[in-house]
């Protein structure tokens, strides 16, 4: 008998697998949001992470019937999935990461100061897009998905000293190539 918690999701991937109305749905809703800011920070592409997301939900479709509660935490598994899906694009991309300004204005700022953050946070993102993959890998796990550091480093499939040491070279390239944009503030 494992000593570890239940898996919250246990109960809706099993709904999900007996094709009980509205569970797909409520997984969709629980799950996309943080599908989508994990496959558009590694891709740097709203659209792409669209698509990933999509392909995650069509994966757990298929699979939610054959899904056994334990073997692996479902939201592990769902995280693993759409990083391997992210991977696979980047494989297959040769230009640079998009500097795309978004679609619409955030209401509560100036235009001087969103223009400024638009650029603080396209040099973010072209950092962020320019570490090696396991290092932003790491990053985006830990920072943006909000996963503690055991749950990354199972997902990634190393050891919480590896995981540390991928973050602790992640943050420090980070600095080093915000400092050479004028952008690093390392109060450190």
């Amino acid at each position: 008998m494992s000593d570890a918690p239940p898996d919250p999701d246990a109960e809706l991937i099993a709904r999900v697998g007996r094709e009980e109305p509205g569970a797909v749905r409520s997984l969709v809703a629980r799950k996309l949001p943080r599908l989508l800011a994990l496959a558009t920070r590694m891709l740097g592409d709203r659209m792409e992470a669209e698509d990933v997301a999509q392909e995650v939900f069509v994966r757990i479709w298929k699979q939610a019937a054959r899904w056994r509660d334990g073997e692996a935490k479902f939201d592990t598994w769902m995280h693993r999935v759409a990083l391997n899906l992210c991977y696979d694009r980047l494989r297959g991309r040769r230009e640079e990461p998009s500097d795309a300004l978004p679609d619409s204005a955030d209401p509560a700022m100036s235009p001087d100061t969103r223009l400024e953050t638009l650029a603080e946070n396209a040099r973010v993102r072209a950092a962020l897009a320019a570490l090696p993959p396991r290092q932003r890998e790491a990053l985006v796990l830990t920072y943006y998905q909000e996963m503690s550091n055991l749950d990354a480093a199972a997902l990634m499939g190393v050891g919480i000293d590896a995981l540390e040491s991928l973050l602790a070279r992640a943050r420090r390239n980070l600095r080093a190539q915000l400092a050479g944009s004028g952008l690093s503030k390392d109060k450190s």
